[in-house]
């Protein structure tokens, strides 16, 4: 890493550090409103709130302290591009915008399916490996299902935590 990268980067670096911690603290404090009143196995719902605000808040103090102690040692320069991939940014925005348009229409399962197979083809993208053939379209469909359904069916049947649904059989 050049000596001019390397001194730019550690502000950024405590400012990264310095947004966890304030970021921490927000769920916190949200976590604070959340009811205690111990359901299952004596785990209330603001356990793991806590859990995720407290882990957030020691890797935000750890990556201050770093930054303020020589910054991020021996980091490899990154393998990304030195711009954004516009193309990939849209495909994958896309994917997220119409999942949280759609979820209410289309149901769970289909609209993260839709996520996934826009989202992969701006991956793809920023690699170069762009594929819009009909086949690569199916089966990014079939894998999107594949890791939809089950989170879908976990949620509704195993934890009841109702999810939209295509249908009301619960199952779709």
């Amino acid at each position: 890493m050049t000596q001019q990268h390397s001194s730019r980067s550690k502000p950024l670096q405590t400012l990264v550090g310095s947004g966890l911690v304030l970021l921490s603290l927000g769920l916190a404090w949200g976590a604070s409103s959340v009811s205690s009143e111990a359901g299952y196995s004596g785990v209330g719902p603001n356990f793991f709130p806590w859990v995720v605000s407290i882990a957030l808040l020691i890797c935000g103090v750890l990556c201050v302290v770093h930054a303020l102690t020589g910054g991020f040692r021996e980091l490899e320069e990154g393998s990304g591009d030195a711009r954004a991939h516009w193309k990939g940014f849209i495909w994958v925005s896309a994917g997220l915008l119409l999942n949280a348009l759609l979820i209410t229409t289309l149901g769970f399962i289909l609209s993260c399916a839709l996520c996934f197979v826009l989202s992969v083809r701006g991956f793809k993208s920023s690699e170069g490996e762009l594929d819009l053939r009909l086949q690569a379209w199916i089966k990014d469909s079939f894998i999107g299902l594949a890791v939809a359904a089950p989170v879908y069916w976990m949620f509704t049947k195993m934890l009841a935590i109702n999810l939209p649904g295509l249908t009301n059989t619960g199952w779709l």
